[in-house]
C-alpha cells in the first residue's frame, strides 16, 4: 500500500525532513510544546532510514529504562503501522526491540539510568546510524550526552542523533544554554514547532479545547506548555509579580500605606519600603524605596520622614534593638517586627500566595530586581532545594516587615 509521507507529517517538519534527506547536518535538535508531533516524526524518520538503508539500525533512549514502553516504544510501533509495513517488523519486549524481518537490521531502546552500562552496540547488519535521545531534558547534562554518544557513535559514517524535548521553562536549564550557544557545532540544527501547525483532526477537540482554557487563565503557561517557549527561569519564587508603571492618580487613593525598614550591617544595605494594600483583590502596590549602603542612622532618618511626613507607624527589623531605640530618638515612630521561628518563611509565602505585586521598576528598581530575580536553589541533581535563599532579599524582608500584622492574622500559625 502506498502512503503519502507528506500527508502524515506536520507542514512544521517539511524543511527538517528534506534536510535530513539531504544529510545536511548530523544533529538534529527537536523542541515543541504538547501535541507539536515532534517524537512521531523522529520515528517515522527513523523506520524508513532503517528500511531504505540495509547498514542503518537504531538506538534509542530514555533517561529511566522503565519509562521506555508506554512511550517511545509504543511511538515507534505507531509509526510502522501508520507506514503499513507491521508485516515487515517484529516486536520483542525482553529485550525491548524492533527488528526488520528482511535484513535483521534493528531498533533498540534503551534505558540510561546508569550511563556506563551504555556501550557499543554490535548489529548482525550494519551499524548504529540514527539515535534517539527522547525527553532530553531528563539527561543531567551535555558531559552525560557526549560520553553516550562516544560509546555509540562507532562503526561506520552518516550517523544521525535526533534529540527530542519540551523547553524547560528555565533559560539556564543546561538544554536551553545548549541550543543557544553560540558555540554550537556546525552540523547541528534546531528545529521548532508547535500544535498549530498540526492539522485540528490529528489533535482532537478535547486537546484543543484544554489548550485554549489554559490561554485564557494562564497565557505565559500556555505559551510554555503548548508553544515551547523559555517563558522564565523556571525556579522564579514570585510568579506573581506585575511590572507597570504606578501613576500620581493611584497612589493619591492609596488610604492605608505600610512602612517597612530592614537595616544595614556591615555590606548589606538600609532598606526601606512603602506598600499599599488592596485587600479586596489581595494584591499589593510597592510605590517607593530606598536601599543604600553604608547610610548614617540620621540619613536614613532624613529620608523616612521626607516618604512619611506624617511619621505613621514603621516596622522594621528586630535584630538589634539598640538600633530601634537609636531610630526612636531621632523621632521616628519605629517598632521591631516579632519575627521569631519560620516567621521568614510564613512571609515569604504569604506574599508569594498574594494575586498580584505590582512593583513600579521605575520608582522601586531595587525592590523590582530582588522580586523579579529572587529564584529557589537548584541542588547538583537538578532539583530544588527546600526552603527560601538567603541573600540579595533587602527590600524583601522590608516588605515582609511592613506587612508583619497582615501575616500574622492572615491564616497562619501564630509564629513561636
Amino acid at each position: 500500500m502506498q502512503v503519502s509521507l507528506k500527508d502524515n507529517i506536520s507542514p512544521a517538519f517539511y524543511k527538517l525532513f528534506w534536510d535530513i534527506h539531504n544529510k545536511k547536518h548530523a544533529n538534529y535538535w527537536l523542541k515543541g510544546g504538547r501535541g507539536s508531533t515532534k517524537s512521531s516524526f523522529i520515528s517515522l524518520m527513523i523506520v524508513l532510514g532503517i528500511m531504505q538503508d540495509k547498514d542503518a539500525n537504531a538506538i534509542v533512549l530514555r533517561k529511566v529504562a522503565n519509562t521506555l514502553r508506554d512511550s517511545v516504544f509504543e511511538q515507534y510501533l505507531w509509526a510502522i503501522d501508520l507506514l503499513h509495513v507491521d508485516e515487515y517488523w517484529q516486536s520483542s519486549v525482553s529485550p525491548m526491540q524492533l527488528t526488520y524481518k528482511p535484513t535483521g537490521q534493528q531498533i533498540r531502546f534503551k534505558g540510561a539510568d546508569d550511563p556506563r552500562k551504555i556501550k557499543s552496540q554490535t548489529f548482525r547488519q550494519g551499524y548504529t546510524k540514527f539515535k534517539h535521545f527522547e525527553e532530553v531534558t531528563e539527561f543531567k547534562g551535555m558531559e552525560e550526552i557526549r560520553s553516550i554518544n562516544q560509546s555509540l557513535g562507532r562503526g561506520g559514517s552518516g550517523i544521525i542523533t535526533f534529540y527530542s524535548y519540551n523547553p524547560p521553562a528555565r533559560q539556564s536549564n543546561w538544554v536551553n544554554q545548549a541550543v543557544d550557544s553560540e558555540q554550537m557545532r556546525d552540523d547541528t540544527l534546531v528545529n521548532l514547532s508547535d500544535y498549530r501547525s498540526v492539522p485540528k483532526s490529528w489533535l482532537g477537540i478535547e486537546f484543543l479545547a484544554d489548550a485554549e482554557q489554559l490561554k485564557k487563565d494562564n497565557e505565559k503557561a500556555y505559551r510554555h506548555e503548548y508553544l515551547g517557549e523559555v517563558t522564565g527561569t523556571g525556579a522564579e519564587v514570585f510568579n506573581n509579580i506585575t511590572t507597570r508603571p504606578i501613576t500620581d492618580d493611584e497612589i493619591a487613593r492609596f488610604d492605608k500605606v505600610y512602612y517597612g525598614l530592614d537595616f544595614g550591617f556591615a555590606k548589606d544595605p538600609t532598606a526601606f519600603v512603602k506598600i499599599y494594600w488592596d485587600s479586596a483583590r489581595r494584591r499589593i502596590f510597592i510605590f517607593d524605596e530606598f536601599e543604600r549602603v553604608g547610610l548614617k542612622v540620621r540619613d536614613a532618618v532624613a529620608m523616612i520622614k521626607a516618604r512619611n511626613p506624617r511619621n505613621e507607624p514603621l516596622t522594621a527589623d528586630s535584630a538589634s534593638p539598640d538600633m530601634i531605640a537609636e531610630y526612636q530618638d531621632q523621632g521616628l515612630n519605629i517598632y521591631g517586627a516579632i519575627k521569631g521561628g519560620g516567621s521568614r518563611d510564613h512571609g515569604y509565602k504569604w506574599l508569594e500566595d498574594l494575586r498580584e505585586i505590582i512593583i513600579d521598576p521605575t520608582r522601586c528598581p531595587d525592590a523590582w530586581r530582588e522580586f523579579t530575580s529572587y529564584e529557589f536553589e537548584i541542588d547538583l541533581n537538578g532539583n530544588y532545594k527546600s526552603g527560601y535563599p538567603d541573600g540579595n532579599d533587602h527590600t524583601m524582608d522590608a516588605t515582609r516587615y511592613a506587612l508583619e500584622s497582615l501575616i500574622r492574622k492572615g491564616g497562619f500559625i501564630k509564629w513561636n
